[in-house]
């Protein structure tokens, strides 16, 4: 297995497609994606553009749908919900279907669909998604960040890290055959800096610090836990996740 980490959608090679891509958006999309499916959501459909979720969605009943909106931290107006992970219970989201435009994730959930196997993860499913690759075993694994609007963020290559040692701790690998790029090797450093205090890291992000100047610590506190869920949200067709539970 050889992993590469991209820090944003927009470092992923033109051209070339690996074997499995996994699109990281701790704050807060694939957070808030194996949450909804943890809660009983039935599939969840992604949009970059909040016009094309509204159009997709009408072809649904309401009362087997969520519209759920964010831009800048906050819900989009004309949608149900927002972008938050605690949003999401069985009496509110069991059976119906998450149609969901967010500001980073949703993005490069769309930049990578095209692999063979697309998954999202989170420090939420951390363990589950190191299962999901060790049953797979694909050879090439892109572990591509959202970012912010381009740029990198703290958080997202914190979780590619975290993955990346799981998979080391599980096979015994070493970086010599298993990291594809140099980010992965600073990413893994990263995590492994920082494992016991991960909110912390969180509150020094710059999204992280967007979230609390909305008086949003619930949300952090939330996504900054890892290993809850035993998760991998997978694509079932081009902008289509369903659940996979892992034993």
């Amino acid at each position: 297995m050889n992993l590469f980490v991209y820090h944003t959608p927009e470092e992923v090679p033109v051209g070339e497609v690996p074997d499995c891509a996994i699109a990281i958006d701790v704050l807060r999309a694939t957070s808030t994606i194996a949450a909804a499916f943890e809660a009983g959501a039935e599939a969840i459909q992604v949009f970059s553009d909040i016009a094309e979720l509204m159009q997709a969605s009408e072809q649904w009943p309401i009362e087997k749908r969520i519209r759920a909106g964010e831009r800048g931290g906050a819900r989009v107006e004309g949608c149900d919900l927002g972008n938050s992970p605690l949003d999401h219970t069985p009496e509110h989201t069991e059976g119906r279907r998450l149609f969901m435009s967010t500001t980073n994730g949703t993005r490069c959930l769309q930049r990578i669909q095209q692999a063979p196997i697309v998954i999202t993860s989170a420090l939420t499913t951390r363990q589950a998604t190191v299962q999901f690759l060790l049953q797979k075993q694909p050879q090439t694994v892109w572990l591509v960040g959202s970012g912010w609007e381009g740029t990198y963020s703290l958080e997202d290559t914190v979780c590619a890290g975290a993955i990346a040692h799981g998979i080391i701790v599980a096979t015994g690998q070493t970086f010599a055959t298993l990291a594809g790029n140099d980010a992965l090797v600073a990413a893994v450093a990263l995590y492994l800096h920082w494992q016991d205090q991960l909110l912390a890291l969180m509150e020094q992000s710059t999204h992280g610090q967007r979230l609390l100047r909305l008086d949003n610590t619930v949300d952090l506190a939330y996504c900054a836990q890892l290993d809850i869920l035993p998760i991998v949200p997978i694509q079932q067709e081009a902008g289509v996740l369903v659940p996979q539970v892992i034993q």
